[in-house]
């Protein structure tokens, strides 16, 4: 029977299994669409309230003085010149990436290429563990222990500074880096290894001439999306690369990215509505269109060169 029937121990209206499924499905269908638009609200929200501020800070503020000024001083309300901060988030991004992206991808073809079953087990949860590990943590790590090992080989490097922060930025990333290069060096066919081998290919060769390249596409996303995390890192880098915007090449230094000024300025000792404050917003739509820039290169990057196999 199709419709609703009486229940044989009271009399209790029932819907029959079939309506009772649709019901459940239709539910759950909810229940996700809402999930997906409270993340695309949330995004949008972000947007409205940078765009915003921002627009605010520019009207006082000229838009080409921002992004081509070289002095960074919001305090005394003098000089808004973005590129010390600009200059400090790139330092940060080059040498953790110089750190994170050998060492990501050289792990990730040993875990898909070299290591047994057992010692994948134990390889790839150790180094995702490095994954949940607090950034503040990271921070006083690189204060307390990678800052005094450099000073021991640099006596002139100072307490906080650029090249202490970029080596813990670095082996944060490691995990991304190598977890999802690892995906994408284990979705390349077997087929393509057997028929290398086939022509005498040793073990490296195969590795690196015919896996490493059919999966190019999956592990520039990563590098890509690897470097955004740095840029985008904060309460490490504000810890031990200090504050102090400047445009310099020298790691030994300190400087300050653009996530750390924002850290600084929203300690709650700015007034709110004040010119300074509403840097804060200026700084971070510039940052996110950075970090959207590159999420999106990610894609493209992905679409363009992704192998497909039958």
């Amino acid at each position: 029977m199709n419709g609703p029937e009486e229940g044989a121990a009271g009399g209790v209206l029932q819907l029959d299994r079939p309506a009772a499924r649709v019901w459940r499905e239709r539910i759950v269908e909810g229940l996700l669409f809402l999930c997906g638009l409270i993340s695309i609200l949330t995004t949008v929200g972000i947007v409205v309230v940078l765009v915003g501020e921002s627009v605010s800070f520019f009207r006082q503020v000229p838009v080409l003085e921002f992004v081509t000024g070289t002095e960074w001083s919001p305090t005394t309300g003098e000089s808004f010149g973005v590129l010390p901060l600009l200059n400090g988030t790139a330092m940060i991004a080059v040498l953790s990436s110089l750190v994170a992206l050998p060492l990501g991808l050289a792990s990730a073809v040993y875990l898909a290429e070299y290591a047994s079953e057992r010692v994948r087990r134990v390889v790839k949860p150790a180094l995702e563990v490095l994954a949940g590990i607090p950034t503040v943590v990271y921070g006083y790590f690189a204060l307390t222990f990678i800052t005094p090992l450099l000073r021991d080989l640099f006596p002139q490097i100072g307490v906080f500074n650029a090249l202490s922060a970029s080596i813990v930025v670095g082996i944060m990333i490691i995990p991304m880096v190598s977890s999802l290069s690892e995906d994408a060096i284990s979705a390349v066919p077997r087929s393509l290894r057997q028929a290398a081998y086939g022509v005498g290919a040793t073990k490296f060769e195969v590795s690196t001439r015919v896996v490493v390249p059919a999966a190019f596409s999956g592990i520039v996303s990563s590098f890509i999306l690897a470097i955004s995390r740095a840029v985008g890192e904060t309460v490490a880098v504000y810890l031990a690369a200090g504050a102090t915007p400047q445009i310099t090449a020298n790691f030994t230094e300190s400087i300050q990215t653009m996530t750390a000024f924002i850290v600084q300025v929203s300690l709650g000792e700015t007034p709110q509505g004040t010119l300074e404050y509403q840097t804060i917003f200026a700084v971070g739509l510039l940052l996110f269109v950075i970090t959207l820039g590159m999420n999106l290169a990610s894609d493209v990057i992905r679409r363009r060169f992704r192998e497909v196999y039958e």
